[in-house]
């Protein structure tokens, strides 16, 4: 595997190193504000509403996102507050994440960016329309981890030329194979950089440890100690939309699916027969 039996905290001592080398964008400050107010005892969703309100660009594109069709509101939102009061603190803290990453990787930026939102964006979408058909798993933290799993690729993009060519050929090999090749060639792998942006954006610990093992789902069958805080139904999740959205393409099986096929329904309880259902009523999915 990509990914040895290693402590986390190996991240830990290498996330100065990846900052340093990779110039990651650091946590936009409209968002360590938000949740330096998210993290006390009593949050004024007020005073976090009139934050974001300071953001003419990023309160209009929430609001856009939180009237869209794939919200269902029976009546719009008017304002953030009521954005957020309808979507509660911690959606709306996901959706923000969500909004600004993608602020600080646009997708004008190249055609390989391009391309890695709209798959990005295609996913995460379906990704929550998957959650809210399954049992203990909360749509806009999948949403949001499907969004942030793969950033370290958007790192990676901008800083060395030659990895276009691999993320234009990396969807036909598995992840594992993937993460080998970035680490040969580039001394870095998309999985451990994506772990060190989300941290350093102040992301929940099991959600970054997701994003460092979502290669790793066959040592995450074999739970140890070192991988215990690791959120695996968000790992086995993840494999799952992008199963799903490979057969509503008509692209049979994704490249990691052979080996995490097991590891998905044990960790999700779920079985074959509900993964063809749920990709026959999502055939229409528009994200």
């Amino acid at each position: 595997m990509m990914q040895q039996a290693e402590s986390f905290d190996v991240l830990e001592r290498e996330a100065a190193r990846i900052a340093k080398e990779l110039d990651l964008p650091p946590c936009p400050a409209i968002l360590v504000q938000f949740k330096q107010e998210f993290h006390t005892p009593h949050p004024d969703l007020r005073r976090l509403a009139t934050l974001i309100g300071t953001d003419i660009g990023l309160s209009a594109t929430m609001l856009k996102t939180v009237n869209s069709p794939f919200y269902g509101l029976a009546k719009k939102a008017t304002s953030v507050g009521q954005a957020m009061s309808i979507l509660g603190l911690r959606a709306s803290a996901n959706l923000i994440s969500g909004l600004l990453l993608r602020r600080v990787f646009p997708s004008g930026s190249g055609s390989a960016m391009e391309r890695f939102w709209e798959r990005s964006t295609r996913i995460a979408g379906l990704a929550a329309a998957i959650a809210a058909n399954l049992k203990g798993v909360d749509r806009d933290e999948a949403q949001t981890y499907v969004l942030f799993r793969d950033c370290g690729m958007l790192v990676m993009l901008r800083k060395f030329e030659q990895y276009a060519d691999l993320v234009e050929h990396g969807a036909l090999i598995s992840g594992v194979q993937l993460t080998r090749v970035e680490d040969t060639r580039f001394k870095f792998n998309h999985a451990r950089v994506a772990c060190a942006l989300a941290r350093s954006w102040s992301l929940p610990e099991p959600f970054c440890e997701a994003i460092f093992h979502h290669h790793d789902f066959a040592l995450l069958q074999n739970s140890t100690a070192e991988r215990e805080a690791a959120d695996r139904k968000l790992v086995a999740f993840g494999l799952l939309a992008e199963q799903i959205d490979a057969l509503r393409l008509n692209r049979g099986l994704c490249p990691d699916w052979i080996d995490a096929e097991r590891f998905v329904l044990d960790t999700l309880d779920i079985d074959a027969d509900e993964i063809v259902r749920l990709a026959a009523d999502l055939a229409a999915f528009v994200d």
